[in-house]
């Protein structure tokens, strides 16, 4: 047996999965189930940056492989390829020779959207939630401007492989002063809205997403990694919005906005334009598009309707994101797809992008009292999504394995 080759080809499927954005759980179970299919027990070890695989030979002989990790970004369609790989591999058991060259194969040709198009996505994902959140038709377009700012800076910083922290100060920064510009010169009623809806395209929704997965499947140390990372995109966030905001005031006065209004129904079509501008953003391609969208627009009508029939806003966040993760599981066992390229568009409209914008606005402010309150409660948004996907993820789990053993 060809030992070196079967270890090559799973460490670099697993690595090529870390680089596309995947869960931990998901590169580790890979590697193991390629390497099973062949007859070899192996140890895999991931974590965000860096992953380790050993084998044991026949004679006894340890071979071991470590990939360092390094800056990814997020390539749902990759993840989805790679998967239907890796099931192929396990289910037929090809020359390992041959199978690795369909993973470089595979790996030369990824589908990813050319700029025009990761611009569109931008400026759809800005233009949708700015009006989601209650900004009007004029809000939506000028979000949309504001997105195409975000979408131009982060395509720049990624070719200098900056990091993430610099990258979404520099982004927020022109982004929420060209927002609270539009509003001096009369043109945004609005501007929190502008600035919320652009702001949704720095949210680290698969990074928080991931995050919940791992912590639920026991991977604890790449949870907490990720979690830290969200939280540092999050304080970078409202570092640059708070400078746009105290230039704004220094420059123009006080940004103001209006009244905040828009009808259930009314919002669902900016939320399917705005979901399908994050389909682009999050490399999704063909019908999983138009169902991780119509997941995204479903999951926020639960949401909408649970607070109209009077249910305080954090109930609505868990029935909406119990709906949003089971949505996911159930169109990835329709798709044989991973649930997690549905579950990142479903859930994105939960995402609270508007709790870190309001909590960065009053420390600005100085108003202490409601900089932590409104903290406390966007972190208890997050909780509670955490403990739906919890629930969902773990029920579809332990029915798995139950039909496993059963067969």
């Amino acid at each position: 047996m060809d030992y070196n080759t079967l270890l090559d080809l799973s460490t670099d499927l697993g690595y090529e999965l870390a680089m596309c954005g995947a869960e931990t759980f998901r590169i580790e179970e890979s590697i193991s189930r390629i390497l099973s299919a062949y007859g070899i027990q192996a140890e895999v070890f991931a974590i965000p940056n860096c992953l380790t695989v050993s084998i044991e030979t026949a004679d006894g002989k340890p071979m071991t492989r470590m990939r360092r990790i390094g800056y990814h970004g997020n390539d749902i369609d990759g993840v989805e390829r790679l998967a239907g790989l890796s099931r192929k591999i396990c289910s037929q058991k090809p020359d390992p020779v041959q199978a690795k060259i369909e993973l470089e194969q595979l790996c030369r040709n990824k589908r990813i959207y050319p700029l025009p198009i990761y611009l569109l996505g931008s400026f759809l994902g800005a233009f949708g939630f700015a009006m989601v959140f209650g900004g009007s038709i004029i809000d939506g377009f000028c979000g949309g401007f504001c997105g195409l700012i975000v979408g131009l800076i982060n395509h720049y910083m990624n070719r200098m492989m900056a990091n993430q922290f610099f990258r979404t100060i520099a982004a927020s920064f022109p982004m929420a002063l060209v927002a609270y510009a539009m509003s001096a010169v009369g043109i945004a009623d609005n501007p929190d809205m502008v600035t919320i809806g652009a702001l949704m395209i720095l949210v680290p929704g698969l990074l928080f997403t991931n995050a919940m997965r791992d912590i639920i499947f026991g991977d604890t140390n790449s949870g907490t990694n990720r979690i830290v990372q969200v939280l540092l995109i999050a304080a970078a966030i409202a570092l640059g919005t708070a400078a746009a905001w105290n230039t704004a005031t220094a420059l123009w006065g006080t940004p103001v906005s209006g009244e905040s209004n828009i009808g259930i129904l009314a919002s669902l079509i900016p939320c399917f334009i705005g979901c399908l501008g994050f389909c682009i953003l999050f490399n999704i391609h063909g019908f999983g598009v138009g169902m991780c969208a119509l997941g995204g627009v479903l999951t926020w009508l639960v949401y909408c309707l649970t607070i109209h029939f009077g249910c305080s806003d954090l109930t609505g966040y868990f029935w909406a994101t119990l709906f949003s993760a089971a949505y996911s599981e159930t169109m990835a066992r329709i798709r044989k797809c991973p649930a997690i390229g549905y579950l990142v568009v479903a859930i994105f409209p939960l995402i609270p992008g508007a709790g870190v914008y309001y909590t960065m606005r009053y420390a600005v402010m100085g108003e202490m009292d409601m900089f932590a309150s409104q903290g406390m409660h966007t972190a208890a948004i997050a909780g509670i999504m955490a403990v739906a996907i919890l629930l969902v993820s773990t029920t579809v789990r332990i029915w798995t394995l139950w039909q496993r053993n059963k067969k």
